[in-house]
């Protein structure tokens, strides 16, 4: 399932593929791997994926090098445990029915939410953008001298987890605290709290995605995944000038979905 892993380390002393190690470290090998250990919770190191989420906060290379250490010791560079993903829909999951809470719906609406946000907005949407950057990387970024290397689709949906982390925390949680009695009055201290907060956690996921990639060393020019930095900060400007409120549309769209 899982990462970038070098032709020529499958290769034996004749030039032939070892048939065990490369069933091994096939795609689908990896994949059934993951999914096998997705149920067996007693298996699952969730002390471990709770240290990586407070490090995504707090020192985001912590978590990348840890990586590092995933492809040298299991010839893999993402996360073997679910651990992680587990934690993650915990998370998503509390925090939308807050959500729903603070918006004043009911419990069929609000389970109405839970599924959209769960499969639509986490999963749906992460599997187009990990597509997409999986794509990308491995048309653009892969170094001339590093074409035995790809950056396989799971890593990339790795990195979209990491990212999506703290976006979903400052979002989904922290927002919450404001949103009835600062964000949602329709004054400019509103949508200054409101449009800054998305600031920060478009930000971070930005930010997150770039060292997820400036982390594998056969990828080259991955400073052009910051300069979506650009545009967010030109359009954090323009909705102060013009009294856009960014949770306000999240809310307006969150109660049209659950009608």
């Amino acid at each position: 399932m899982l990462p970038s892993t070098s032709v020529s380390s499958l290769v034996q002393g004749n030039g032939a593929l070892n048939s065990r190690d490369a069933a091994r470290h096939t795609a689908g090998a990896k994949r059934y791997k993951y999914l096998r250990r997705l149920f067996r919770f007693r298996q699952m190191d969730f002390e471990f994926a709770a240290w990586q989420m407070l490090y995504l906060f707090t020192s985001p290379q912590r978590v990348y090098r840890n990586f590092h250490y995933r492809k040298q010791t299991k010839d893999q560079w993402a996360r073997d445990d679910p651990a992680f993903l587990v934690l993650l829909s915990i998370w998503l999951c509390v925090s939308t029915i807050g959500f729903g809470f603070v918006l004043d719906m009911g419990f069929f609406e609000t389970i109405k939410l839970l599924l959209w946000v769960v499969f639509i907005d986490c999963v749906g949407v992460g599997l187009l953008i990990a597509t997409l950057m999986w794509f990308v990387s491995n048309k653009y970024l892969v170094k001339r001298q590093s074409r035995d290397y790809d950056v396989e689709w799971g890593y990339a949906f790795d990195v979209h987890l990491n990212a999506f982390y703290p976006l979903l925390v400052i979002l989904h949680f922290i927002q919450l605290f404001f949103i009835n009695h600062v964000i949602l009055t329709d004054t400019f201290i509103g949508y200054l709290v409101g449009n800054t907060l998305w600031l920060v956690a478009v930000g971070y996921y930005i930010y997150v995605t770039f060292l997820g990639y400036s982390a594998l060393p056969f990828l080259k020019n991955t400073v052009i995944l910051l300069y979506p930095f650009a545009p967010l900060i030109l359009l954090y400007g323009l909705s102060l000038a013009l009294g856009w409120n960014f949770t306000h549309m999240l809310c307006s769209f969150y109660k049209y979905r659950v009608k």
